[in-house]
């Protein structure tokens, strides 16, 4: 995979990695908004919404917040800016709603329990809200490259599926009995309480009465909000599926992170996505491939029964286990390529230690280059 002219391709404007938790994605995503700046000459910005706030420490920067913030170090003689931010949902959320309400409205929604409760756990709002802060980089046009750390969440997916869950949460039905007395009156209300009947109490009864009010009073207060939910998923959706923007799978030679990948792959086809290439990472290898693991084993073997240079006993028994691994992560690794043979992929080696600087972001971004 041709990495940089990825990144120097002016009409490259979001690229998304993409993956299972714990493949890397955040490093990987840091190195390419790097290289981008530093190689490239690109105005560009990483977007994490990494809990672990490794991008900051990797860059240099005490905190990251919701704020683009710029990162200082890096090599400006081609004309690059990187910037760096990390996704706060709650406070994305409250910017939605200021930005889409009367201040009275806000101010009655914020001190709605239930919207507190949506906006910091809600499950998929995180997600959601991702996909939001996407679509306001883009809108403002400052940037030359966005790049995405997408959340680490219990499947890679939930980043594509979060706008549509969101649409068919705002047209449930449940949500729309809710919203009738709102729309109707009291007239209106008797007729949705008659229609709720037993469940309704039962639903008082499970929920409890308080619950139940608070969810109708969210509900009611965003009300006039959905609309434009529903218009900027759509928006962003379609912005995920222009040319512009590029997938990036990243994944590590393991099987349940190449399965994962793979089914992302098929997903991103099937939605009409463009789907970049792969990062095969932390790949492992040998500068000694022509000694097979067999023989190293068998040679250990001798020198071990005979007594004699047990230092070299020890280094062939290390590398036959390196060979081992290196093997088994290539028959790994070629489960995807044979799936998607026409997907280019590049293989990024194993570090002897975790980055944690800006030196090792740009070690991972020559690799990858």
């Amino acid at each position: 995979m041709d990495v940089d002219g990825l990144l120097a391709d002016p009409s490259t404007r979001i690229v998304v990695c993409c993956g299972a938790g714990g493949v890397g994605k955040t490093t990987t995503a840091a190195a390419l908004g790097l290289r981008a700046a530093e190689v490239h000459g690109r105005r560009t910005v990483v977007l994490t919404i990494d809990p672990a706030r490794r991008l900051a420490q990797s860059m240099g920067l005490s905190e990251l917040d919701n704020t683009p913030r710029q990162v200082k170090g890096i090599d400006g003689d081609s004309g690059g800016e990187l910037h760096a931010m990390m996704l706060d949902m709650k406070r994305t959320f409250d910017e939605v709603v200021q930005q889409h309400t009367t201040p009275q409205r806000a101010a009655e929604i914020f001190a709605n329990p239930f919207y507190q409760a949506m906006s910091s756990t809600f499950s998929g709002t995180q997600e959601y809200m991702a996909m939001e802060k996407l679509g306001q980089l883009r809108a403002t046009d400052d940037w030359d490259l966005i790049i995405v750390d997408t959340p680490p969440s219990r499947s890679a997916l939930d980043f594509l599926d979060a706008p549509a869950r969101l649409s068919r949460f705002l047209d449930g039905r449940m949500l729309r009995m809710l919203l009738a007395p709102a729309r109707g009156g009291r007239s209106m209300f008797s007729l949705v309480t008659a229609s709720f009947g037993l469940f309704s109490r039962t639903v008082q009864k499970v929920l409890g009465a308080q619950l139940l009010t608070d969810l109708s009073g969210f509900v009611s207060a965003l009300d006039s909000m959905f609309g434009g939910f529903r218009q900027r998923a759509d928006q962003t959706y379609r912005i995920l599926q222009d040319p512009q923007t590029a997938f990036l799978l990243v994944a590590a030679p393991e099987r349940d992170a190449v399965r994962e990948a793979a089914y992302f792959a098929e997903r991103l086809v099937a939605e009409r996505m463009p789907l970049a290439g792969l990062v095969l990472n932390r790949m492992h290898r040998t500068e000694v491939p022509a000694l097979s693991a067999d023989v190293s084993l068998a040679a250990a073997e001798v020198l071990t029964a005979a007594g004699d240079q047990p230092l070299t006993a020890d280094a062939l028994l290390i590398h036959a286990n390196l060979v081992s691994q290196t093997e088994r992560e290539e028959r790994v690794a070629a489960t995807f390529i044979d799936a998607f043979p026409a997907v280019p992929t590049v293989s990024v080696t194993a570090q002897p230690a975790d980055v944690h600087d800006v030196d090792g972001l740009r070690t991972i971004g020559a690799l990858l280059a």
